[in-house]
């Protein structure tokens, strides 16, 4: 199993969403996040006075697959949430050695 976590833009969301229902995934966490890479932020007016935005708003998702999956996640992942501009996002894939259903204690692949 794989936990794949993918940092996207907001308005990507129903985007990303759709594409990896279609491939078949069902379930993920969506948790709001700020954040900047090369992006750097950006300056803005307001009331007459400029502000530096150093955090731009971000979504991180987060899915735990089999590893059958993963390559599928991450091309639906990826064509959705590219926008071609700086800022796009990263993904991340890591390890998971167990998941568990708390409902009716199934583990591994079934808990998923």
């Amino acid at each position: 199993m794989k936990k794949i976590e993918a940092i996207i833009k907001p308005f990507k969301l129903d985007e990303v969403k759709e594409a990896l229902q279609a491939v078949g995934l069902q379930g993920m966490t969506v948790v709001e996040a700020k954040g900047f890479g090369r992006q750097k932020g950006h300056t803005e007016l307001y009331r007459g006075a400029e502000y530096v935005v150093d955090f731009l708003p971000k979504l991180k998702l987060e899915l735990v697959v089999s590893d059958d999956q993963v390559e599928p996640a991450l091309e639906a992942i990826q064509t959705a949430a590219k926008t071609g501009k700086i800022g796009d996002g990263k993904i991340f894939v890591s390890d998971i050695l167990q998941s568990i259903r708390i409902r009716t204690g199934e583990t591994g692949d079934s808990a998923l």
